[in-house]
């Protein structure tokens, strides 16, 4: 009988916030595969935790995997825990849970510390609805693209950065959307734990005097209501008033809701927007 692979949440700051579930599995599992050997002895050995250690991380992910999913369909129950926080959220544990279910092989999450959900309910922006993406490319043609994709993106939006990036995701970020709120979260969980609340603008300023140190967590508000009636009305002010009509129609509306639109946007009565465009 296969062994189960352990998706097990660690602190990202505060030892204080693993679980005791979490210490429980740790100490009964057959081998523990980290993403930091070094820093997960450290835990373990803060708990009195004695198992194996190996290691599982991006650049050993190809050979390792494959060594892992045979110790689980040997039956042994396996640990795995990225270098904090939860596995397989921007590390490879994802393609070691894909790799299970391929092979049948039973994951359970043992739930924990999420940088981004603390970064994100900390904030003050709207956690209604949001979208979290990770880290930002380095790639010039693909951060372009992310940040063009993400101009109209109404949810609060949620990315890691690493400080010697940060001051370039910063201009982007001011450069594509304009000034919006952002929060830049920093050493969650720890002594120094900060939540700088400001704005693009203000924070393209403040780090290109003070160059950062650690990793962010970086929550920006999303394009509000007012925004997109803005440009929904810069759109269709230098049309006439039958242009401004097609162009809803166009849009897939009938003729009859187009001109109740384009009457409410222009602030006149449906019957004179209708004379208009039937002479």
């Amino acid at each position: 009988m296969a062994g189960t692979l352990y998706l097990c949440a660690t602190p990202i700051g505060n030892l204080e916030d693993i679980t005791y579930r979490c210490v429980r599995i740790l100490g009964e599992v057959d081998l523990i595969a980290a993403e930091d050997t070094r820093r997960t002895l450290g835990l373990l050995n803060h708990f009195g935790i004695e198992k194996p250690l190996t290691s599982y991380f991006e650049h050993n992910k190809a050979e390792k995997g494959p060594y892992l999913i045979g110790k689980l369909l040997e039956g042994q129950n396996i640990a795995l825990v990225s270098d904090a926080g939860t596995p397989a959220i921007c590390d490879p544990g994802e393609g070691l849970v894909k790799m299970c279910i391929e092979n049948n092989i039973t994951v359970v999450p043992v739930p924990g510390a999420v940088a981004f959900v603390n970064a994100l309910i900390s904030s003050g922006l709207s956690t209604v609805k949001f979208v979290f993406e990770g880290f930002i490319s380095k790639n010039k043609r693909v951060r372009t693209e992310l940040f063009e994709r993400l101009s109209g993106e109404t949810r609060t939006m949620i990315f890691y950065e690493a400080p010697h990036k940060l001051q370039a995701t910063l201009e982007d970020m001011y450069k594509y959307w304009g000034d919006r709120k952002i929060v830049l979260c920093h050493e969650l969980t720890k002594i120094h734990e900060e939540f700088i609340r400001t704005t693009l603008s203000q924070a393209v300023n403040v780090y290109a005097e003070n160059p950062p140190k650690g990793e962010f967590v970086l929550v920006v508000e999303g394009k509000s209501e007012d925004e997109i009636e803005s440009e929904e009305k810069e759109e269709w002010l230098n049309l006439s008033i039958a242009e401004h009509v097609e162009m809803h129609v166009a849009e897939g509306m009938s003729e009859k809701d187009a001109i109740k639109l384009a009457a409410k946007e222009r602030g006149m009565r449906k019957q004179d927007v209708y004379k208009e465009i039937k002479g």
